[in-house]
């Protein structure tokens, strides 16, 4: 078959913060993608250009960018097509449409930490794809770097996961993507390689082990649809690899949809990637990754054909959602309002730029199934509310603040785990969850577990001080888990899951202890009320907060809930008080984050998003309705 030796595709695949994004960095700036003084005003992770992606540091969307890369022998210039894929489980979605894209992945493994559990869910997904991979053992310049273990647990990882005697003979690079340096010879052990000032040995292995395109001569034309994008001047763009044939700006091509409808549409714009623009081109051939507009109603997964010979390509099948949680429009009595109090209206956007309606949100909401494969949105049996399932509870969040840094104001319920029926018993999904912890928390953890029911698996100790235990844990149990084990450990700890399939139900889990502290009338909270109200518990609220009845504003130091009055005043008498008096201080609340107070949340609880904050709730906010409501399930 004809092959395209003038272009490579290939994926970066790992673990989170295991440094694909920098390596990438790194090799735009020394494939020259960058004029010289331009490299040197440059940014840290380009390819990171969501602010969500900044703040927390993470891959959340699969990027393409290209590499026009020059042999050092002189030979032609080589596209290398480049797919920087997340590392984390949750947005495996993004991962599978990487891979469609690519010929081969380059599995990039933290010479310190070795393989995690998102290193196994990105390297079983290429395994089931039969592509070729590249092992780049990265960070060798780290002081506890141990790179022979980690080459070896890799193929201990390979072996577990069936690779076939192909896969497993793959050619090992060792980098320091921060430096720009990499080497085919390994270095010692918290050092930088030595024989090497650059990544040309990583660009010479790219080329050597990425297969070439091949195609098929006088072929008919298939493009497959694996990412969409959009423009103000062009719409939707669709991101397309061309399989077989041509594709050409302004040609008349077959559009074959999901449901196998099929319609002629002309493709108004063709671009190709270089470096991290998109410019202008004529024709794509087979093996290039392209981005087409024109078509306004594409998705994910459909196939662009030669319209008098058209052949589907398979749909892009993503695994099944694990965790749900309800997303409605907001109705606290604080709707539309804005501010926490304090002088927050002021700054706060107008009413007009919030969006607050049932209609917003679920046109919204319909926006991210165009370009989220894994996800769904079902409808529920309010008008106003609508079930969101997701891989994870991360993922589900993300879309959440992002709705919120738009304008909108929501109800989100208590992230749930999404049941199926096996043989007439219903299974719940099960997680595999690696923990890194010092030797002194060892007990701390497996104790945090048991209440989960976790199952330990596996236990190793590297003989640093610190042990690495494997538990299978219900979903169920992880809810809420992150924030609790990061206290136990004080600090110290790196906890990472991965979803490993269904076991029956586990049956009842009591994950929190404690009850809430739930505001019971309107008003704004007071230093008094709160000096009075600390030692029943840990607060939330800061002084002068605007609350309402039903509102959360702590955790009660019992299992109980209790209504307080956070709101209450110091009363002012003509007798004047001693200095004594004022000697204690308000004890600084504890600031939820939105993933905190989801965590956080009780099923007869739900948290309220808006632009400006992120309150706790009941869903009842009735004190007396509530008191009905827990007396009729008490007595039957």
């Amino acid at each position: 078959m004809p092959t395209r030796h003038d272009i490579r595709n290939v994926a970066i695949v790992a673990h989170v913060d295991h440094g694909k994004t920098t390596i990438v960095d790194a090799m735009l700036k020394q494939a020259g993608a960058f004029a010289a003084h331009a490299a040197e005003s440059l940014d840290d992770r380009m390819m990171d250009s969501n602010d969500l992606e900044r703040e927390k540091g993470i891959t959340i969307l699969a990027k393409n960018t290209a590499v026009k890369y020059h042999p050092k022998d002189g030979g032609d210039v080589i596209t290398i097509n480049i797919i920087d894929t997340p590392g984390h489980a949750d947005f495996g979605g993004e991962v599978e449409r990487g891979l469609s894209m690519v010929d081969a992945v380059v599995l990039l493994v933290d010479a310190s930490e070795g393989p995690l559990p998102q290193t196994r869910f990105v390297l079983r997904k290429a395994l089931q794809q039969r592509l070729p991979v590249i092992l780049c053992i990265n960070k060798t310049d780290r002081p506890d770097s141990r790179i022979d273990e980690v080459v070896n647990e890799t193929y201990d990882l390979f072996l577990d996961l069936d690779a076939d005697e192909d896969q497993i003979e793959f050619p090992i690079v060792y980098a320091c993507g921060r430096d720009g340096i990499a080497s085919l010879t390994k270095p010692e052990n918290g050092t930088v390689p030595a024989d090497s000032t650059s990544l040309e040995p990583f660009f010479s292995a790219i080329l050597e082990h990425v297969p070439a395109p091949t195609y098929e001569d006088d072929a008919p034309l298939q493009a497959h649809v694996t990412n969409l994008d959009a423009d103000n001047f062009l719409g939707r763009i669709a991101l397309v690899r061309v399989e077989q044939g041509e594709l050409r700006k302004g040609q008349t091509v077959a559009w074959i949809k999901r449901d196998g409808s099929i319609s002629n549409v002309r493709i108004t714009e063709l671009m190709m990637t270089e470096a991290l623009t998109r410019k202008p081109a004529e024709v794509a051939g087979p093996g290039d990754i392209c981005a087409v507009a024109g078509i306004p109603d594409i998705m994910i997964g459909e196939t662009l054909a030669d319209p008098e010979n058209p052949i589907a390509l398979p749909l892009i099948t993503v695994d099944q959602p694990a965790i749900s949680m309800t997303i409605g429009t907001n109705t606290s009595p604080l709707v539309g309002r804005g501010g926490t109090g304090k002088g927050a209206d002021s700054k706060s956007s107008s009413v007009k730029q919030r969006k607050v309606t049932a209609r917003q949100v679920k046109d919204r909401l319909d926006r991210e199934l165009i370009g989220n494969v894994s996800l769904r949105v079902l409808d529920t049996e309010r008008p106003d509310a609508w079930e969101v399932q997701g891989r994870g509870e991360l993922a589900l969040a993300i879309l959440v603040e992002q709705m919120r840094r738009e304008g909108f104001e929501l109800t989100i319920g208590k992230p749930q785990v999404v049941t199926k029926v096996v043989d007439g018993k219903v299974h719940e999904p099960v997680e595999r969850l690696t923990v890194d912890v010092p030797e002194e928390h060892m007990g701390a953890v497996t104790q945090l577990m048991g209440v989960r029911k976790g199952r330990m698996d596996n236990m190793a100790n590297h003989g640093s001080g610190w042990v690495r235990m494997e538990f299978v844990v219900p979903s169920r149990g992880l809810i809420g888990f992150r924030t609790e084990f990061l206290t136990n450990t004080r600090g110290t700890g790196i906890a990472h899951s991965i979803h490993e399939g269904h076991e029956p139900w586990f049956g009842t889990l009591t994950t929190r202890n404690n009850g809430s502290l739930v505001a019971d009338r309107a008003g704004s909270v007071t230093p008094f009320a709160m000096i009075n109200l600390q030692e029943r518990g840990v607060l939330f609220t800061e002084p002068g907060t605007e609350v309402y009845e039903g509102m959360i504003v702590g955790e009660n130091s019992r299992a109980d809930d209790m209504d307080v009055n956070i709101t209450k005043e110091k009363k002012l008498t003509n007798m004047r008080a001693a200095s004594a008096d004022n000697t204690e201080n308000v004890v600084p609340p504890r600031n939820l984050s939105l993933e905190q107070s989801l965590e956080f949340c009780r099923d007869d609880e739900c948290v309220e998003v808006t632009p400006e904050a992120v309150r706790i709730r009941k869903v009842v906010l009735d004190q007396k309705e509530r008191g009905r409501t827990a007396s009729r399930a008490k007595h039957g």
